[in-house]
């Protein structure tokens, strides 16, 4: 905004002290409709890329890749196990609402990540370009669900909940955890390709810690 001069024929008017009603903050159905659509396909898109450069990331989906790369398991059906455990815990501390969104995010990425290979598909993708873009996909996209109270269920939950009672950003607290688990993918890959994985990793988390911080979004 710009400084009120001297010159201006007409001051500003003031900004209301009074804070805006819940009802003009809260999302519309549509809106989070639409948000949850959004935020899985990018992080689908997101998935696909590291998968076509065979490298991994963090949280319930790093599972989901180990057991994918090492026994085969298809990545949505495995994605979408591994996170049944946990929406015990969401709905206990975060509320129905978000379970409820965040069963529905894991069901659309657990679906894009099947649907979108049989319409899409990389010729080539160099394996740092496959890291970066990558995490700046799933950064994206996980930024979308969590301003509209929603994740990817699993660590993403517990994330959440920290920096809701703790104040700890979520993009760090899950760049620690996500980097864990990434290392110990080290008995099924390379040195090289881990560290490329530690590298989208990064740049996914590196966006959620920049742009997702406390008090920052007010919406719900």
């Amino acid at each position: 905004m710009s400084a009120r001069t001297a010159q201006a024929p007409l001051a500003a008017p003031a900004a209301s002290k009074t804070p805006a009603a819940p009802g003009a903050l809260r999302h519309r159905l549509y809106e989070d409709v639409q948000a949850l659509l959004t935020g899985t396909m990018f992080v689908a898109l997101g998935v696909m890329m590291f998968a076509q450069a065979s490298l991994l990331t963090g949280g319930t989906a790093g599972i989901a890749f180990l057991l994918h790369y090492g026994a085969g398991t298809s990545f949505g059906l495995a994605f979408f196990l591994i996170n049944l455990p946990f929406y015990l815990l969401a709905w206990k501390r975060m509320g129905p609402a978000f379970t409820v969104k965040t069963f529905v995010a894991v069901a659309l990425l657990s679906l894009f990540t099947w649907l979108l290979p049989k319409g899409l598909s990389f010729g080539h993708v160099a394996p740092p370009l496959a890291a970066v873009l990558g995490g700046l996909l799933c950064g994206a996209g996980m930024l979308i669900l969590f301003r509209h109270r929603a994740s990817l269920g699993g660590l993403n939950v517990v994330v959440l909940l920290l920096q809701e009672r703790f104040g700890w950003r979520a993009g760090s607290v899950q760049l620690v955890l996500d980097s864990l688990i990434v290392l110990t993918a080290l008995w099924i890959a390379d040195p090289g390709r881990v560290a490329l994985s530690v590298l989208g990793g990064v740049v996914l988390n590196l966006a959620l810690a920049v742009n997702h911080r406390p008090g920052r979004y007010v919406a719900f």
